[in-house]
């Protein structure tokens, strides 16, 4: 007896690899990935291609409410600061506004919990003022450049 056949899945790993440039810059991700490969050979490029060259490949959600959805579940599940961090990063490089990052924590607070919706935010804020140093080191440097 043959099963039904199925829709296959599409794993693109240089799609994969493409969406994880739009989400990380080249540092994040080199701090990410090397470790973890050190650590555990193939399963960063695991990650990548079967996520974000699978699951981030499908059609019926652009990148920004996947992201809104990733901060979501990080939250719900807590104990994973270091991957919400990360979300909450890529949130902004996708256009997302610390404001809109924050309120998505503030509501779900009734629906993970309130100690869950304030580690978020305890994460979010560290991630913000990260980003903003960031911003400011690079400006900086950009102006010392052109003199």
């Amino acid at each position: 007896m043959n099963p039904e056949p199925l829709t296959p899945a599409t794993l693109d790993r240089a799609a994969g690899y493409d969406v994880l440039a739009t989400l990380m810059d080249p540092a994040t991700r080199q701090s990410t990935l090397g470790p973890l490969d050190r650590l555990a050979p193939g399963f960063p490029d695991w990650i990548v291609t079967s996520l974000f060259g699978g699951t981030y490949q499908r059609p019926g959600l652009a990148p920004r409410e996947r992201q809104l959805l990733t901060l979501a579940a990080l939250a719900a599940l807590g104990g994973v600061e270091p991957q919400l961090h990360g979300h909450v990063r890529s949130s902004l490089r996708l256009g997302m506004t610390p404001d809109q990052i924050t309120e998505s924590f503030v509501h779900l607070a009734p629906y993970v919990g309130v100690p869950k919706a304030l580690a978020a935010l305890r994460v979010a804020s560290a991630a913000f003022a990260e980003a903003e140093s960031e911003a400011k080191a690079e400006s900086g440097a950009e102006a010392g450049g052109q003199e």
